[in-house]
């Protein structure tokens, strides 16, 4: 047999259904969840101290005894002012250069509006020739 515990009226008011959500746990839940996140969040963002390098542009003097090689807007091909024929009769020009001692520095300026193939074949045939030291010339920044 059951016991009752409180006042046994049975009204129609307690055995009403209630229809609505009760949102005050929600809200509860989620403003810690808030707090939480606005502490942690500058914990995990913070990384470790680090002295990055500067950038200083160095102008570089052209010394008589490096190499200047250019390629035109057509691909072409100079050594100092001399056209030359292929990227193998290149090659063979600066196998004579590489073998002064000390080496000279190859410079190579390349257009801006020619194709990255003819400055890439220019690099390859620098490196095949041993060349160790190795420039580009641009423009400064304005």
């Amino acid at each position: 047999m059951a016991m009752p515990l409180g006042p046994t009226l049975h009204t129609s008011e307690e055995d009403e259904v209630i229809g609505t959500i009760n949102t005050t746990p929600l809200v509860d839940v989620m403003l810690v969840l808030l707090i939480i996140f606005l502490i942690t969040i500058p914990v995990v963002t913070t990384s470790i101290k680090v002295d990055l390098p500067k950038e200083a542009n160095v102008v570089r003097e052209t010394k008589p005894e490096n190499v200047i090689v250019s390629v035109n807007q057509a691909g072409q091909i100079y050594l100092y002012d001399t056209l030359m024929q292929s990227p193998a009769d290149l090659q063979a020009r600066l196998t004579s250069l590489a073998a002064r001692k000390p080496q000279p520095e190859v410079q190579i300026r390349g257009d801006a509006q020619s194709e990255f193939e003819a400055v890439g074949r220019v690099m390859y045939a620098v490196q095949r020739a041993g060349i160790t030291q190795v420039g580009f010339i641009t423009d400064p920044a304005p």
